[in-house]
């Protein structure tokens, strides 16, 4: 839910919630969120703490809540070092003595617990790409579907192929998506592409402007059917025509 929110706010938007409990699972978190509503030019609130990003007294908090969750990570990592040395003053070695002796039973608890760490944070980010992964494949070739996920995130959030793939296969290996969007991408007609491009945005986002899609096609670097770079909404009227022939595009 949080995802989908994050994705359809916009500039100028405010974000506001009772608590900010009600929203972050941890400072961290909640600092996170606020730079990426802060990248799309949006603001967060909160109705009963003093954090209003529009404010000056809101950036003050947010900026000593960031100040505070800095010095706690330099605390634990203090702490984490203290244990260790004093480990290896008692003669100690530190970590898992299963993991040390390679015993199977230690590995694989280690190797689920990474699992499920990777899959939680994959889960946090699956309204970036699974929808589109999920219509585009394996109809439409990895670099397309990849340009088509980064083009409305921000720098920070985009993926690469190698792992927008591995999220892929993580999915496929739990269920969650078909073994069939990992299949060989079929050949596509050049004249084919942009259409099929412009189609998977609009399927993405019915409601899309002409002038959206522009600015999705210029983000993702896709020069024009005549090799320009600007876009304009007369050339995306005409491919979304050629895609609805094509049967590319629903009615």
């Amino acid at each position: 839910m949080l995802a989908r929110v994050l994705e359809r706010i916009g500039k100028g938007d405010t974000l506001v919630v009772v608590r900010i409990d009600r929203l972050a699972r941890s400072l961290s978190h909640l600092l996170e969120v606020i730079e990426r509503l802060e990248a799309k030019g949006a603001f967060f609130r909160s109705l009963l703490d003093p954090i209003d990003t529009a404010s000056p007294q809101g950036k003050f908090t947010l900026q000593v809540l960031g100040a505070a969750a800095e010095f706690e990570r330099a605390l634990i990592r203090e702490r984490t070092k203290a244990g260790l040395a004093s480990a290896r003053n008692k003669g100690r070695v530190g970590g898992n003595p299963g993991l040390r002796a390679k015993d199977p039973a230690a590995l694989r608890k280690v190797r689920l617990a990474r699992q499920d760490g990777y899959m939680e944070r994959l889960n946090e980010t699956a309204q970036d790409w699974v929808p589109h992964v999920r219509r585009l494949r394996p109809d439409m070739a990895w670099e397309d579907v990849l340009r088509i996920v980064n083009a409305p995130l921000p720098e920070a959030r985009r993926w690469t192929q190698s792992r927008l793939r591995r999220a892929v296969k993580a999915y496929v290996r739990d269920g969650f998506l078909s073994e069939a969007v990992l299949g060989r991408a079929g050949r596509r007609e050049t004249d084919d592409r942009l259409p099929a491009i412009v189609a998977a945005i609009k399927g993405a986002d019915p409601d899309i402007t002409l002038q959206a899609i522009c600015v999705r096609l210029e983000a993702m670097r896709e020069r024009t059917p005549r090799g320009r770079t600007s876009w304009q909404p007369s050339s995306v009227k005409m491919l979304l025509e050629r895609a609805q022939r094509l049967g590319l595009l629903s009615k």
